[in-house]
């Protein structure tokens, strides 16, 4: 009646000692570490940058605990903070000998300091909040009048193709403002122009002015496109920042948009809030220009001759190359770009996706250059860098582009993620900092983790002295309730906060709350005369339901939470959602399998200890026994 299965008990025992195992790696800590990155986007950071970095170390007798090379850069484990600040000064000093052109982020880190072999299980401890890891919180203000400026000046350009190629005379198209002017000598070209550009630029809220031979069109934006235009500009510098801090190598960063035109970012564990403000500030622009292949020309470069018009770049391998200044197109004009394949060569390739405007001046662009090099940069802080320089195949239409020749599936990809969200789409300013300290963080997660161990040591002193044995059986299911819940944590690589932790305390209290069910429902199958066995039995059978329903009607409440809330309030929902499942599967599974092993094979059960079961008429016992009673008696 009371024994489980083998079954059973073998995926108790694997849930438990995969809990403790995913649990672990929360308490061996961190250690500190520097973390070497690209700076530009013809530098990889490879198994080379990685033997620089030892050799560096090695050349400076500092000793480190361990050197990793990922998809973020290289990091080195060192001992102490101080150790840490020295290798930081060495290694900046090794990549970046020009301190006005650095080439690598030498950045501070934190790493786990879990062994090698739980991280080879990929046990890791759980991503730590602000509040609890310390870190830097930074709200960044986007500029919409720069992207709508940005936007002007793009459709300023638009305009002028519009009005080449219907062959429509005018005086030129110039930005007053926060509007675009074309002038004109007569009213019937003016008005055959507004027609041509209502039919390319429905954005554009188009009106008359002017008189005699000096007559004008005024373009401004619709009050609908500004409000697209400023949803696209947070968005794309929403993903810019994501791939920007992923620099700084921080593992759960939190970038979200507040209000109309604000973006919070929270750095938790980053230690060098100079290089996050750096790297946050850049303000970089994609630009499509033709290259100079003339004969001579670059030789004359290199040696100091710069033509009229261009400039000299360094392409991705160190080979350099003279670009003309004019601008092809800008990164406005890019839609998507993914990495792929050439059907023809089978080469790593990159397809690029360009809007309307951006197709045609493209094709026009590559119709008279076939057979020349079209380079594409990366703008920054005034400098650029070479994504990569194609040769034009053939004239290009319908906005569809590939580029492709010696680049490899990485760097196709690497290629692919610049183009697409290399660039913000609107400058933006530091309108707030705060820096929390890693001791404020480390006292939050001491009081934290007293208020969940003096919760827990106070439920288990009652439950022992209320409930004796079943007690003690409550507890055990308690403790692998809080086990498998922060094992489920750190697989999931979730974020604790503050909210989290308080959560937790409520999960233990919900849990044992299930405990108590199940007690009381065998008290009262026991007062009512069933042995022990079949009230063991029928009191987990019986008590299930009421836990079932109880748990679900808090989860649902714990899923609206998750749904509709944000920041902390998620954070909470996380983990008390988490710990409803945790405690439904440790109160009724771990539980009753520990009272089938104390009780399960013994036939002849003829006393459980539960506790005192107080009864209608008669003495209270300590421990209730088998038979049936009548008016107090056996």
């Amino acid at each position: 009646m009371n024994r489980y299965p083998l079954w059973k008990y073998i995926i108790i025992a694997i849930a438990l000692v995969l809990g403790f195992v995913y649990t672990l790696p929360n308490f061996f800590g961190e250690s500190p570490a520097v973390q070497v990155s690209s700076a530009k986007v013809t530098i990889k950071v490879d198994e080379n940058t990685k033997g620089r970095v030892e050799e560096a170390l090695k050349s400076a007798g500092i000793t480190h605990d361990g050197i990793q090379l990922d998809f973020n850069g290289v990091k080195t484990r060192l001992k102490d903070t101080d150790t840490q600040l020295k290798a930081k000064d060495i290694l900046e000093k090794a990549f970046n000998p020009d301190a006005k052109d650095p080439q690598y982020v030498v950045a501070l880190n934190l790493l786990t300091a879990s062994p090698q072999w739980l991280t080879s299980l990929n046990a890791l401890p759980m991503y730590l909040g602000l509040d609890l890891r310390g870190g830097v919180h930074f709200l960044l203000q986007v500029d919409m009048k720069g992207a709508l400026t940005k936007k002007l000046d793009s459709t300023s350009a638009d305009l002028r193709t519009v009005m080449r190629d219907k062959n429509l005379r005018h005086g030129g198209v110039s930005r007053e403002g926060d509007r675009l002017v074309v002038n004109f000598r007569d009213a019937e070209t003016r008005d055959k122009a507004r027609n041509a550009i209502a039919d390319n630029q429905p954005d554009l809220l188009i009106t008359d002015q002017g008189e005699g031979t000096e007559l004008k069109l005024v373009a401004t934006l619709k009050p609908q496109a500004q409000l697209k235009i400023g949803e696209f500009a947070l968005k794309q510098n929403i993903t810019t920042l994501h791939n920007r801090i992923n620099e700084l190598g921080v593992a759960e960063p939190v970038i979200q948009q507040q209000g109309a035109d604000r973006i919070v970012v929270q750095l938790p564990g980053v230690q060098d809030t100079a290089k996050a403000k750096d790297i946050l500030g850049r303000t970089a622009t994609l630009e499509i220009r033709m290259v100079d292949d003339s004969p001579g020309v670059l030789e004359a470069a290199m040696a100091g001759n710069v033509p009229f018009g261009t400039e000299v770049y360094t392409e991705r391998g160190g080979r350099p190359l003279l670009v003309k200044k004019q601008v092809v197109l800008t990164g406005d004009r890019l839609t998507d770009a993914q990495p792929g394949f050439d059907t023809q060569t089978n080469e790593a390739a990159v397809h690029l996706t360009l809007d309307s405007a951006g197709a045609r001046i493209f094709k026009d662009v590559t119709r008279d250059n076939v057979g020349k090099r079209m380079a594409i940069l990366l703008i920054e802080k005034g400098k650029g860098e070479v994504v990569t320089a194609p040769v034009i195949r053939s004239e290009i239409g319908g906005g569809r582009v590939q580029i492709s020749g010696r680049m490899s599936t990485m760097e196709a990809n690497d290629t692919a993620l610049l183009l697409r969200a290399g660039s913000l789409a609107a400058p933006m300013d530091i309108i707030e900092e705060r820096t929390i300290g890693p001791s404020l963080g480390a006292e939050n997660i001491q009081k934290g983790f007293q208020s969940t161990m003096w919760g827990f040591v106070a439920i288990a002193v009652f439950m022992i002295i209320y409930y004796q044995v079943f007690g003690l059986v409550s507890v055990f299911a308690l403790a692998s309730n809080l086990l498998l819940l922060i094992a489920l944590l750190s697989l999931l690589q979730a974020t604790l906060t503050l909210p989290g932790i308080a959560a937790i305390a409520l999960t233990l209290g919900m849990a044992i709350d299930a405990n108590v069910l199940i007690n009381e429902r065998i008290r009262e199958e026991l007062r009512n005369g069933m042995p022990p066995q079949g009230a063991i039995s029928e009191g987990y059978e019986r008590a299930f339901g009421t836990i079932l329903d109880s748990n679900i009607t808090t989860l649902i409440a714990g899923l609206a939470l998750l749904i509709f809330g944000s920041g902390p309030i998620r954070g909470f929902a996380v983990v008390h959602c988490l710990g409803i499942l945790t405690s439904i599967f440790s109160s009724v599974v771990v539980s009753r399998g520990l009272v089938n092993l104390i009780y399960g094979r013994q036939k002849k059960l003829t006393k459980v200890a539960i506790g005192q079961i107080w009864k209608p008429g008669t003495v209270a016992t300590t421990e209730s026994t088998a038979g049936p009673r009548v008016n107090g008696k056996k």
